[in-house]
């Protein structure tokens, strides 16, 4: 989008002149002790979760802003956000006594929609998906005259947030072998190694990303932008399914490698700079501890120096309940089983014998039939391989055991079910969605289904995010496929068909 692409040797002079500092304050450079110990390296955290916006974005927008002439900024200034980069605005146009309007999707959390109010922003709700929103904020800027803010493809944008680089190279003067950058559109990570490169071109700059959001790392590989048909959402601040044609272009020269990490591994290292900071990340400002993490692994790096930016900090209260849960497994500390068990007297026994000392975390039971029960049971562990050989030594043992310690259906749903397998569901299809959290999303998932179809299962279970996760059964008769897909695609909601889960066919089925 912007209108101007300057050369690579232009955004070293951009990033020194950039203006930042009337909004933003410089971060400090943490060390991550306990990390660093446990790593056997050293890790330190550059913390933008510590800007009055709890997040880095504020430094772009407002640089943008403030090049801005006085009869743009009369006009006013328009965005589309519902998370760091709206509060960037809406506080940059407050300290610059201009009219800011940010388009917000109907979704966006109320606290969202708060932080945005109380710096003065105008909250304009529109659309389920941050692309409806976009999409009425370019045509709210032409009708009413203003200018568009981008939250990361613009020039003035990505050098502000280049910022973030001057000060951790002034912070720390000494040897670095990398810095891990989260990726959503690509700004934070284009100001970074346009400086880095410039001026200490022998620090690696990694990109981060989910392995369900990862649009940047495909189209690095693909040699131009991909564009992901849909994204994870758990790690909200980088879940972007285009990258920017400048952020693109500077990361293709300039970014030495990615770094796909899962939503266990994010909590994991929320959990890390809590114990590190007693300060709480959101998932996208965590990506870069995580990343760090893995790549000590992958690696086998010790006694090297890392940077982790920490980029951001507004998180919902109620997510921790489900970050809580899946450190665990993130930190390779919890494996999650499940196991078949005879009927027969003394197998029960047997069975808690060959788990011997290890700490349960989880244990549920149900009877099947008259010659097997399934448990469910999750079990403190050191590291993961532990949980693969452990399920060798219990298939050994005449217990048909399955690791579902990365099985997604087992950590978001069953772990929560109670009742059991029934003879009632037949014809059933299972299905995994992530509804937005809004009324009448629901009721238009019913209000769609054939009336023919009945609904055989139904779990949620509220995790604190502007989506929900729902596990639905439907009993769809032979013959009906094709309108069932007709259903799935017209419904447009992300949705993962679990229907051959073997937790599925031993739990519920």
């Amino acid at each position: 989008m912007p209108a101007l692409i300057p050369a690579d040797n232009s955004y070293l002079q951009r990033i020194l002149n950039a203006k930042v500092y009337d909004v933003a304050i410089e971060t400090s450079l943490d060390p991550a002790k306990n990390l660093s110990k446990r790593l056997g390296n050293k890790v330190l955290l550059k913390r933008e979760d510590q800007q009055p916006v709890f997040s880095f974005k504020l430094r772009g927008a407002y640089n943008k802003m403030v090049h801005l002439s006085r009869q743009q900024l009369d006009k006013g200034v328009i965005c589309a956000s519902a998370g760091n980069h709206a509060q960037g605005v809406a506080l940059s146009a407050k300290k610059l006594g201009c009219r800011a309007v940010i388009v917000m999707p109907v979704t966006t959390p109320k606290v969202k929609i708060d932080a945005v109010q109380s710096h003065g922003g105008e909250a304009v709700l529109f659309g389920d998906s941050y692309s409806d929103a976009y999409g009425h904020a370019l045509e709210l800027e032409k009708a009413q005259g203003l200018t568009f803010v981008h939250p990361f493809d613009d020039p003035d944008v990505i050098a502000g947030q280049g910022t973030v680089a001057v000060e951790l190279l002034r912070q720390h003067q000494g040897p670095i072998d990398a810095i891990f950058v989260a990726i959503g559109g690509g700004g934070l990570i284009s100001g970074v190694a346009a400086y880095i490169k410039a001026v200490r071109p022998e620090i690696k700059v990694i990109g981060v990303q989910t392995k369900d959001s990862d649009a940047m790392a495909r189209s690095v590989k693909a040699g131009k932008r991909v564009q992901l048909a849909d994204v994870g959402l758990f790690s909200d601040g980088t879940a972007v399914k285009l990258v920017g044609e400048e952020t693109f272009r500077i990361t293709r020269a300039l970014v030495d490698d990615f770094v796909l990490v899962d939503t266990d591994a994010v909590c994991a290292a929320i959990k890390d700079v809590f114990e590190d900071t007693r300060s709480i990340l959101e998932p996208a400002g965590a990506l870069g501890v995580a990343a760090v993490k893995q790549y000590v692994k992958d690696k086998g790096c010790k006694g090297q120096t890392f940077i982790a930016i920490t980029c951001g900090a507004n998180m919902n209260f109620d997510r921790l309940r489900f970050v809580a849960e899946r450190a665990e497994v993130g930190e390779q500390r919890e494996a999650l089983f499940a196991v078949t068990i005879p009927e027969e007297r003394g197998s029960f026994k047997r069975f808690c014998e060959l788990i011997g000392p290890r700490s349960v975390t989880e244990f549920n039971y149900r009877i099947s039939d008259a010659e097997r029960a399934h448990v469910f049971v999750g079990l403190a562990v050191h590291k993961r391989d532990e949980a693969d050989k452990l399920a060798r030594t219990l298939e050994k043992q005449g217990f048909a055991t399955e690791n579902l310690t990365d099985n997604e259906l087992a950590k978001l749903h069953i772990r929560h079910m109670v009742g059991g397998r029934t003879e009632l569901a037949r014809n059933e299809r299972l299905y995994r969605f992530i509804f937005p959290e809004r009324p009448g999303a629901l009721m238009r998932f019913l209000s769609s289904m054939h009336p023919n179809w009945n609904i055989s299962l139904f779990h949620y279970r509220n995790q604190g995010a502007d989506y929900g996760r729902i596990l639905v059964g439907i009993q769809v008769p032979r013959g009906d496929n094709a309108a069932l897909r007709e259903f799935l695609e017209t419904l447009n909601y992300p949705f993962v068909d679990e229907t051959n889960n073997p937790v599925y066919r031993l739990f519920l089925r």
